[in-house]
C-alpha cells in the first residue's frame, strides 16, 4: 500500500531562483518541530487552495529533519499551480502539506545511470547524495533547453565529471544510446523529465533496470470503459461504475472520504489496496511488476478487467 499519510502546515522561509524561471522553496514547521523523514525520490502534496494540489519532488537534504526544499518550474500554460506558487507564495506564509509519499525509492545497487530533463532533476538530486554516499558508481546525464533553464548546476559541480550537462541550445537532444547502449551488470537507470525522454529511454533500457517518475500522465490507448461493479469492503457498499466515469468519482458521489489530488494517475494519493479482481492500470505511478501483481490501484484511471472489484475502501 502507498506509505502514511501525515499533514502538516510549514512556513516559507526561503524563495530564491534556481534556474530561470524555477523557484525553490525553502519550509519549515512553525515551531521548528522536526519534520517527518524522507528518502530520495519523494514527494509531497502542496495544499495550494480548494481544489489546488500540487505534487514537487523534495530535492534538499534528506538528512536534515529541520527543512524541506522544493522546487517549482513556472509553466505558463499549466493548471494554476506553478503560477500560484511564484505569484502568491511568499516568505512567512503557511502552506499545508501532506507527506512525504514516495513511489520513486532509489533501490540499492552497485552502479546508478541517472538521467534528468529539466524539472526532472529535483527527485534526482538527492539521490546522487545517497549514491555517493553508498560508495556506488553512477553518472548523470542532465539536459535543458538552455543552462540558464536548467536548475542546481552549481550543486552539480562538486561531482565533476560525473555529471554531464548538456543544454540542448548548445549539443542538441540527450544522447541517449550512448549512455544506455552498454550497461554494466547491476546498473539500475533512474529518469525523470519531460515524456518524450522517458519514453525514449524506455526504449533502450532493457527490462528490469529502469525506474521513472512521470510528472505528466503516460499516454494511453483508446478503448472502451465498460461499466462494472465496485464492493468497498470497509464500508460494506457496492457500486456501479458507469462509463466514462471513474472510481473515484463514483465512491465520493457515494459519500465515502479518500484522499485524492491530480486525478491524472500521476501523483499516487489515491493508491488502493485491491481485495479482489482484477485491475485495468492506467496509471503513470506503479511499475509493470507492481501492475501485473494487482495489489493496488490508482483508483482515479485506472479501471476493472471484468466484472467486479472489491477495495479496501
Amino acid at each position: 500500500m502507498s506509505d502514511v499519510v501525515r499533514e502538516v502546515e510549514l512556513v516559507v522561509e526561503r524563495r530564491e531562483f534556481a534556474a530561470d524561471g524555477v523557484l525553490a522553496l525553502t519550509l519549515r514547521h512553525p515551531l521548528g518541530e522536526p519534520l517527518p523523514a524522507w528518502e530520495p525520490g519523494a514527494h509531497i502534496d502542496v495544499v495550494l487552495g480548494p481544489e489546488l494540489e500540487r505534487q514537487y519532488s523534495l530535492c534538499g537534504d534528506a538528512a536534515d529533519r529541520t527543512a524541506w526544499r522544493i522546487a517549482v518550474l513556472r509553466e505558463p500554460d499549466g493548471r494554476g499551480g506553478s503560477a500560484h506558487v511564484h505569484e502568491q507564495l511568499g516568505r512567512g506564509d503557511k502552506v499545508r502539506v501532506r507527506g512525504p509519499r514516495n513511489h520513486f525509492r532509489l533501490e540499492p545497487a552497485p552502479r546508478y545511470r541517472f538521467i534528468a530533463g529539466g524539472i526532472g532533476i529535483t527527485p534526482i538530486l538527492p539521490m546522487l547524495a545517497a549514491a555517493e554516499a553508498a560508495g556506488a558508481e553512477w553518472t548523470l546525464l542532465y539536459g535543458g533547453r538552455s543552462r540558464r533553464s536548467m536548475a542546481f548546476g552549481g550543486e552539480l559541480e562538486r561531482y565533476g565529471d560525473r555529471v554531464t550537462v548538456a543544454p540542448q541550445d548548445e549539443s542538441g537532444l540527450l544522447d541517449l544510446a550512448s549512455a544506455l547502449g552498454d550497461l554494466p551488470d547491476g546498473t539500475l537507470v533512474y529518469s525523470c523529465g519531460p515524456g518524450p525522454l522517458l519514453d525514449a529511454v524506455e526504449e533502450l533500457c532493457p527490462a528490469g533496470v529502469l525506474h521513472v517518475e512521470r510528472f505528466q500522465p503516460k499516454k494511453q490507448l483508446g478503448g472502451e470503459d465498460p461499466e462494472f461493479e465496485v464492493e468497498l469492503a470497509r464500508s460494506g457498499r457496492t457500486l456501479t461504475v458507469a462509463p466514462g466515469v471513474s472510481v473515484l468519482d463514483s465512491v465520493r458521489a457515494a459519500g465515502v472520504e479518500v484522499l485524492y489530488s491530480c486525478t491524472e494517475g500521476t501523483c499516487g494519493t489515491c493508491e488502493t489496496d485491491v481485495l479482489a479482481g482484477t485491475p485495468d492500470h492506467r496509471d503513470s505511478v506503479l511499475t509493470r511488476e507492481e501492475q501485473e501483481s494487482g495489489e493496488t490501484m490508482m483508483i482515479c484511471v485506472s479501471r476493472c478487467r471484468g466484472k467486479r472489484l472489491v477495495l479496501d475502501l
